[in-house]
């Protein structure tokens, strides 16, 4: 990739997180991850092209373009807190799948740090997620790493910490986070 290209991924990545509160191949990426789906099953459940789909990932291109699109979006990362909690079952989570590819809907993407299924206080699931989006948005999986092996012989726990939260696997966040709780 050329630095011309690597400079508008760069703007397109930037919008996204603008518009969307994260760079769209992060959120995708999640949604992947806890709604046990590959890039396929999620564009078809979005209404959108696999190629599509990959240049929204890549950051090829910035912006959805179809509110409907935007709409399921958010419905599925609403879904997957509530996967996250336990309230939906994989399987209700399938059937909710197919209602929520054939929706149509508004314009506006919600950022996920500010919906909450219940209405109440966040999940484990979505604060750790939070902190996760967080790292990531400042800093690639491997400089994390690259930072906590420098923190690691004076600062131990911290070093855990961006390991865990920043490169790490959400289930292994989760865990961690509910074991530092009390």
């Amino acid at each position: 990739m050329d630095t011309a290209q690597q400079e508008a991924t760069a703007r397109a990545r930037e919008l996204q997180r603008s518009w969307y509160g994260e760079p769209l191949g992060a959120l995708f990426r999640r949604l992947i991850d806890d709604l046990g789906l590959n890039q396929a099953r999620l564009a078809a459940v979005l209404g959108l092209s696999a190629p599509m789909l990959s240049q929204l990932m890549s950051g090829q291109r910035a912006k959805i373009g179809n509110p409907a699109v935007v709409q399921r979006v958010q419905a599925l990362q609403e879904l997957a807190g509530q996967v996250a909690d336990g309230s939906v079952s994989a399987g209700e989570a399938t059937d909710r799948m197919e209602e929520i590819k054939k929706s149509q809907g508004g314009s506006v993407l919600i950022p996920s740090g500010q919906t909450s299924s219940s209405g109440g206080a966040p999940t484990v699931r979505r604060v750790v997620r939070e902190i996760q989006s967080l790292l990531r948005s400042v800093a690639a999986a491997g400089d994390i790493i690259d930072a906590a092996d420098a923190l690691a012989p004076t600062h131990p726990e911290l070093a855990e910490f961006l390991k865990v939260y920043g490169a790490g696997r959400t289930a292994d966040a989760v865990a961690h986070y509910e074991g530092h709780q009390s």
